[in-house]
């Protein structure tokens, strides 16, 4: 399945006008983020091209901006329509109907962000995970019942880690906790497997990976999963997506997000340094063959 990001050059046209449209009404991006009723990371995210505007939306900011003039609202419509018919050619779209909102908006950034740092408490990351460990993830989920709906989530599971393997992969950090390595997903067989991938995995120049071992006691990262999305632009247009067993959350507003930097911070640096890791996973992988 190819590596396709979505298009944000008409996405980008679109931003431009929008904001252009904006400073000559004198509005800030909290101004425009009161209209829409979201954070200010989501308008420069809009400006930038990086998110899709929804008619409603695109209608709302118009009238803010006091766009009257005919022609421009045309070509704002058509740009809004033309950037989002572009982005849903994604490879996720083929599995629209099965995505939830939130997990195809993680889709859709993963495609276009230039980083992320993960902390993870008891399950590897996804876009870690082997087809055995992501189907047996799946199936405890419940969230999919028949086989051919699991086997197409797990699917989408394998084509996101070609963010990490294809042509500009991004940079993937992961803090794991020991627990994530002794949780047997799926079985013995299964876990060997999956920490054998996890070293073939980290000898790739853009990933790192460090274990946070039972032995470093209490710490400030541990009370739950996140991960970090940064972009090419700035650290302000930075997101965190929290995992709950109810549905993963966004975290937008840049004083949240930046406790969430520094708690990945101290787990990195609390964790053991990655090449001690690699030599911690390979001792445990060799218990599952005992």
């Amino acid at each position: 399945m190819p590596n396709v990001k979505p298009s944000t050059v008409l996405g980008r046209q679109l931003g431009d006008d929008l904001r252009s449209f904006r400073e000559q009404a004198g509005m800030s991006t909290a101004d425009a983020a009161a209209v829409l009723e979201c954070t200010k990371g989501k308008i420069s995210r809009i400006e930038n091209g990086h998110v899709p505007v929804r008619a409603p939306d695109l209608a709302a900011l118009m009238q803010a901006y006091g766009v009257e003039d005919l022609n421009a609202q045309k070509r704002l419509k058509a740009l809004a329509l033309k950037a989002n018919r572009r982005r849903r050619a994604g490879w996720w779209h083929q599995y629209e109907s099965m995505l939830h909102d939130a997990y195809r908006d993680q889709i859709e950034l993963e495609a276009i962000c230039e980083s992320i740092r993960t902390y993870q408490v008891q399950l590897v990351p996804g876009l870690l995970q082997t087809p055995e460990y992501g189907r047996a993830v799946t199936v405890a989920s419940r969230t999919w019942q028949t086989p051919e709906e699991i086997d197409r989530f797990v699917e989408v599971r394998l084509a996101r880690q070609q963010r990490l393997t294809g042509e500009s992969p991004m940079d993937f950090w992961a803090v794991l906790a020991e627990g994530v390595l002794h949780q047997q997903v799926g079985g013995p067989p299964v876990m060997r497997a999956q920490l054998d991938f996890l070293m073939t995995m980290a000898e790739r120049s853009n990933i790192t990976l460090q274990v946070l071992p039972f032995s470093r006691g209490a710490h400030s990262a541990m009370f739950g999963p996140y991960l970090l999305l940064s972009f090419p632009q700035v650290a302000s247009l930075d997101l965190v997506l929290t995992e709950t067993p109810t549905g993963n959350i966004w975290v937008e507003r840049e004083p949240e997000v930046a406790h969430f930097r520094a708690l990945f911070d101290d787990a990195r640096t609390v964790a053991l340094p990655p090449t001690e890791s690699l030599a911690l996973i390979e001792r445990i992988a060799k218990e599952y063959t005992t």
